[in-house]
């Protein structure tokens, strides 16, 4: 039996220990759902009327657009955050103190200052006139580029420093390095941080419900505040649903995260051995049995011997 080196392997008090725990932790969320659910269905939050509302082709249009509407910044913000922080971290890792110095006091500034205010001071006029759409747009590029940056230069430091010294070695040029030896391991490596960072961008474009663009939490308070159901407004339905589309979202996201990596490792990669080839005829060993073919050194030393005894 072979023990774990991360830790002891329990003992039979420890599993019956972990046992109790597991099931009165699970007996206990278990409970907690339930009892949620009682107090919702006393206030008659699972009436149908309350749901039904989603049947509406208004409504179900509202949402359809919304959700498009969602998806588009997320697209454009996801691209450009990508590109900015490539930039932002050759210049973090530059060899120039003035564009290294600058790129650290950007990268730290906008990683401190909360996001909805960046998006707030972009739409407000601080660069001049900027739409609902291109304020979040680009308050989530600035934000989650200086995260990503971040991410892309742990990553690039991760990497051996033998492999830099030795791409130098043959003569690459610094930008080759980068774009042939240093990123390409960073993103691989990196990949699931970098998948996780970008749906922490796709859940903050609700952030646009503050500066009124149409995103989904945005059509989310409109529904919820403008459609009572026999004098009730369905916040509750409303959340359920919004929720559950937020999740979906980001589950396929997961999954995407999940698939590239799992390629990535089934990738042929690194350098391919050769095969082995035929002995040539010159060393192939004899057949046992089979005279030997006599060395011509051999030959020589035997008249060099016969010659000196008849000296």
């Amino acid at each position: 039996m072979s023990a774990s080196v991360l830790f002891d392997a329990p003992g039979p008090k420890a599993r019956v220990r972990n046992t109790i725990y597991t099931v009165a932790g699970s007996a206990a969320l278990v409970g907690g759902i339930v009892w949620v659910l009682l107090r919702l269905n006393e206030k008659g939050e699972f009436d149908p009327a309350l749901w039904d509302i989603f049947n509406y082709a208004g409504i179900r249009q509202n949402i359809l657009e919304a959700l498009l509407a969602t998806l588009k910044v997320f697209a454009l913000a996801g691209v450009f955050s990508l590109a900015f922080a490539v930039l932002m971290c050759v210049a973090r890792l530059s060899d120039h103190r003035p564009v290294r110095w600058f790129a650290v006091v950007f990268i730290d500034l906008f990683r401190s200052i909360p996001l909805l205010i960046t998006i707030f001071a972009l739409w407000v006029g601080i660069l001049g006139t900027m739409s609902p759409f291109w304020a979040l747009v680009v308050g989530l590029t600035i934000y989650n580029g200086c995260v990503q940056a971040e991410v892309l230069r742990a990553g690039i430091n991760a990497v051996p420093k033998g492999q830099k010294e030795a791409a130098y070695a043959i003569g690459l040029r610094k930008y080759q390095v980068m774009t042939l030896v240093l990123f390409p391991q960073a993103i691989r490596s990196m990949l699931p941080t970098i998948i996780s960072q970008l749906v922490v961008t796709l859940k903050d474009t609700s952030l646009g419900f503050m500066i009124l663009y149409p995103e989904l939490l945005h059509s989310a308070r409109l529904i919820a505040n403008n459609t009572p159901v026999n004098g009730v407004y369905p916040f509750v339905q409303t959340v359920a649903v919004f929720g559950a589309i937020y999740i979906g979202l980001c589950l396929v996201l997961s999954w995407l995260a999940t698939w590239i990596e799992k390629r990535g490792r089934k990738a042929k990669s690194g350098i391919t051995v050769a095969s082995a080839k035929e002995p040539a005829a010159s060393e192939v060993a004899p057949a046992p049995g089979a005279p030997v073919a006599a060395d011509p050194l051999d030959e020589t030393v035997v008249v060099d011997k016969a010659q000196d005894k008849d000296n």
